[in-house]
């Protein structure tokens, strides 16, 4: 199967980056063990790695695009040390309601909802639906539904209590995986069989 317009979406904290509270300073990012090799192996199959992130720190006033940019930065850093790469990120700083007035209400680009993924797909040719969303809450797994991606919850950030929820409620998953490097290799197998 041809991989052109095929990425696979990924939620940053707790599923690339350790999850911490909120991140706003590029120190605090730090990667989880075996997600630049969970990248790298993206990118050596020709399938596009595609950050999607709720960041509301920004809208909370507890940092500034700028701030968010550079903690962006910092991540692209520690994955081009390991030689890998990301093909894109996408970040929603909007949350209604919030502090700081610009970013005060919620549109369309953030989680659940589908803008950053449709932004991506107009920006990079992608097909949402024979891509993949990894994510470790129910925002990623309800962002994936909806826009008709294969999703795959990881259990590193928040991932148990997203797969407890997911079982309380009876909903049904296309796959867990233990963390990213699992959750990659299970997706290539899958793009090999369909």
């Amino acid at each position: 199967m041809s991989r052109e317009g095929l990425a696979v979406f990924l939620d940053r904290d707790g599923v690339l980056t350790v999850e911490r509270s909120y991140i706003t300073r590029p120190g605090e990012l730090e990667l989880l063990p075996g997600a630049a090799r969970a990248v790298g192996a993206l990118n050596n199959a020709g399938v596009r790695a595609v950050v999607v992130s709720n960041q509301s720190a920004v809208a909370r006033g507890l940092m500034t695009e700028e701030e968010l940019a550079a903690v962006h930065g910092h991540l692209e850093e520690l994955l081009e040390e390991e030689g890998v790469f990301l093909d894109a990120a996408y970040y929603c700083p909007n949350l209604f309601g919030a502090r700081v007035a610009r970013f005060a209400r919620d549109d369309s680009c953030r989680k659940p909802r589908t803008g950053m993924l449709e932004q991506a797909a107009r920006d990079l040719g992608i097909d949402l639906a024979a891509s993949y969303m990894i994510g470790d809450q129910m925002t990623d797994i309800e962002l994936a539904r909806g826009a008709g991606l294969t999703a795959v919850l990881v259990l590193t950030g928040k991932g148990h209590e997203t797969q407890a929820v997911l079982s309380e409620r009876g909903l049904e998953i296309d796959h867990v995986a233990v963390e990213i490097g699992a959750a990659v290799s299970w997706i290539l197998n899958h793009m090999e069989k369909r």
